[in-house]
Order: structure tokens, then C-alpha cells, then sequence
């Protein structure tokens, strides 16, 4: 049996998947993980709060690929042959279980992503997997009769058949570097997956008040869902969608632009008028601050009631017409300056990456440097949250894995 060495760069999800499958399909390969860092799966230690959002229960692709920004299209085949359910299925049979949220989230059921990560070093170890740490890639070249050399930061040069690279997203410029020097193009990185700072005074006394559903809109782009009031501004479910889908546009605008709010979007224009012209009528002497629109929280009213120009000593029955339609636009179209951003906790996401174009997503090898792969967030591939950039990471790390196994 001829031995032919894969080489993976980088320690992450995507690495470890393609590693791992790789290694059991084809026992005659060795394969090698390259991690720069001091230790393995960081970034899934850190995820979902420390739990872990492995996939998300949703198992029909053309409904799954709408959660992606970018590469909905190229991940409709993908999908088909590894999605969410066989994601659930590996894990399984290696003993992982896991539980489904409401929302679709699915976690394992020890709510630790170490179940995760033991999974991951069990198996590679017993598929004979090389894995080290603080092996960081100074360069790569391609050799002329075939394969490459990979030259590390402390001058030692390995030798490998095939290469994966899995260095996660390009948070900067430099980043890009490796696929770079092998030709190929990495579109910009900007940050997706962020949350809105803002200055307004009445907003920031609202810290920790959560709204069910509120309309939020941008530049054209509109998203319903549950909002977070934090001590520097927006987030949430809503706010994160929003960022991920205006990614590129939001930071052209150096992240400062007019936030619009609807915080009633469950009612049309003529029902809020009609229900707050029935408060006139029977709640007339109630005072108006005191008497808030279901299902606002009732801070959230006050502070509404306040900005638009409402005394809170004014009662209803006196409530000028021009009042109430200052109240009717606050409630409808709140308009916010958003000053800038913060990452969404340590789940960095990045849009941009490894043209997808140069990519053959029925195998994960270039197509323009035979022997090299792509796989997770090098790509220019960025989901929403909810399990969605994990399984990106899964099915392109499986199919990698597939496709350098089936030519040892």
C-alpha cells in the first residue's frame, strides 16, 4: 500500500471533520492536523455560550440554503449529500446526543461543547489522526511534480499529497495570504454577526428589556424578530440577521446609520389607530404613560410615550390629535442613529473569504491548484446563528475529507 500524506491547516471544526473522515474512509492515508494555536476546536469550546450549536433542525435544503448571506447556491448540493440530519447521525453513532430548542437550535444534551470537543479528539485519535498544536503555516509552495511543501513558523518544511485548508474566516487582509500564494482570490473580509451600538439616552435605560417581535429595518433591508436592549445598544436574533444580510453594506457606512424600529409590526397601520383611539375613549382619564399596548413591556412604553413628546402627567382624554400621531409614528417608525458595532460575543463571523467561483463543491479541490482543498470559513460562506455556520463546516469538512480519501 503506497502511504500518501494529508495535510489539514487548522485545528477548528472544518479541520477535524475532514480529518476525521478522511482518515476513517481511507486507512491507508496519514493525515495530519496543523493547528497554530495552543490548543484544538477553540472557537467550538467558546460557541453557543459553552453549549455548542452543533446544526439546526431544519432538514429540508431548499429551506435550510435561505440562512446563508452568502452561498446559499453553491450549498444546495452540498446539502444534499451531508446536511443537518446526517450531522445528527454521525454524532450519534459516536454517542453524542442532543436535545432541540423551540427555535431549531440543536445542542447536545450535556449543554457542554466539551461533548463536542471529545468527540472530535476520540475519534481522530483512533483513526490515527497526527494532531499538533502551535504549528502555525509560514508559507506554502506547490512542487512541480505534484504536492506541496509546507513550511512552518519555526523553519520546519513537511511534505504532503494533498492539502485542506481550514484557517477559519479571514478576519484580516492577511489572513488570506495562504490560498493568496497559491492563486487563488479572497473577497474582503468584513465582520457579519454583530450587534448595533447606539447613544440614545432612553434606549440605554431599557438594559435587558427583551421584545418578542419588532420589525427592524436598513438600507433597504428588513428583519422581524426578538430584540435584546443592551447597556451599548441593540442585539438579538433581529439585530443579527440584519448585520449578516447587510454585511458588506453596513460596512461601507462605517457602521453609523439611520436604524428604523417598528415595535408593533403585529398590527397595521389602521388597527394601531384604532387601538389607540380606544384607549381614548375607555380609558379616558388614565394617564398615558400608565396605560402600555400589549405586548410591550411597560418601561418600553414609557420611554416611547416620553419621546414622543408626552408629558406623563397626560391623560388621555386631553390627548391632542398631533400627540397622538407623534405616538402613532413612535410606535410604527422609531428612528435611531446607530454609532457603530460589537462582535457578537466570541462568535467572530466573517463575510468574505475564498471565492467560491474558484471552488469545486462536489469535491472542495481548487480549480486552480489541483491537490488543494477549502472547507469551513476560509470560504466565502457566512450563515446565520443558529447552527447554520457550523454546518457549513460539517458538509464542506465532509466532503474534502470524502473526495481526498477516494483518490489514495
Amino acid at each position: 500500500m503506497i502511504y500518501q500524506r494529508v495535510i489539514i491547516v487548522g485545528g477548528g471544526a472544518a479541520g477535524f471533520f475532514a480529518a476525521i473522515n478522511c482518515a476513517e474512509t481511507a486507512s491507508g492515508v496519514v493525515v495530519t492536523i496543523l493547528e497554530r494555536g495552543a490548543e484544538f476546536l477553540a472557537k467550538v469550546r467558546v460557541s453557543g455560550g459553552g453549549r455548542c450549536n452543533v446544526t439546526h433542525a431544519c432538514f429540508d435544503v431548499a429551506e435550510f440554503v435561505t440562512r446563508y448571506p452568502r452561498g446559499a447556491q453553491e450549498l444546495i448540493g452540498p446539502f444534499r449529500r451531508f446536511g443537518a440530519s446526517d450531522t445528527v447521525d454521525w454524532f450519534q453513532n459516536r454517542g453524542v446526543r442532543f436535545y432541540t430548542q423551540p427555535d431549531g437550535c440543536m445542542f447536545p444534551v450535556s449543554n457542554s461543547s466539551q461533548t463536542i470537543i471529545d468527540c472530535f479528539l476520540d475519534a481522530a485519535k483512533a483513526a490515527g489522526v497526527e494532531l499538533r498544536t502551535r504549528s502555525g503555516v509560514d508559507r506554502i509552495v506547490q512542487r512541480s511534480s505534484g504536492g506541496f511543501d509546507v513550511t512552518l513558523v519555526s523553519g520546519e518544511t513537511l511534505t504532503c499529497d494533498r492539502l485542506l485548508l481550514t484557517t477559519g474566516g479571514c478576519r484580516s487582509a492577511a489572513a488570506g495570504q495562504l490560498p493568496s500564494a497559491l492563486g487563488h482570490t479572497v473577497e474582503p473580509p468584513v465582520p457579519s454577526l454583530f450587534t448595533f451600538h447606539l447613544d440614545t439616552p432612553w434606549l440605554r435605560e431599557l438594559a435587558g428589556i427583551v421584545i418578542e417581535s419588532v420589525e427592524v429595518s436598513v438600507a433597504g433591508l428588513r428583519e422581524r424578530g426578538i430584540l435584546l436592549v443592551t447597556h451599548t445598544g441593540l442585539s438579538g436574533p433581529v439585530i443579527l440577521r440584519l448585520s449578516a444580510w447587510g454585511a458588506r453594506v453596513l460596512h461601507d457606512c462605517d457602521y453609523k446609520f439611520p436604524l428604523l424600529i417598528n415595535w408593533v409590526p403585529q398590527l397595521s397601520p389602521p388597527d394601531l389607530a384604532a387601538e389607540l383611539q380606544t384607549r381614548r375613549t375607555q380609558q379616558s382619564a388614565r394617564l398615558v404613560v400608565n396605560t402600555p399596548l400589549a405586548p410591550l413591556p411597560a418601561r418600553l412604553w414609557e420611554q416611547l410615550v416620553g419621546a414622543a413628546g408626552i408629558s406623563r402627567d397626560q391623560r388621555w382624554v386631553t390627548l391632542p390629535r398631533a400627540a397622538l400621531h407623534r405616538l402613532t409614528q413612535q410606535l410604527i417608525r422609531t428612528e435611531l442613529a446607530v454609532t457603530g458595532k460589537s462582535l457578537n460575543k466570541e462568535e467572530f463571523v466573517t463575510c468574505g473569504g475564498v471565492r467560491l467561483s474558484e471552488v469545486n463543491f462536489r469535491t472542495m479541490e481548487s480549480r486552480i491548484c489541483p491537490g488543494l482543498y477549502f472547507a469551513g470559513e476560509l470560504l466565502d460562506i457566512d450563515g446565520l446563528t443558529g447552527g447554520f455556520n457550523f454546518q457549513a463546516a460539517w458538509t464542506t469538512g465532509w466532503l474534502a475529507g470524502q473526495a481526498m480519501a477516494a483518490i489514495a
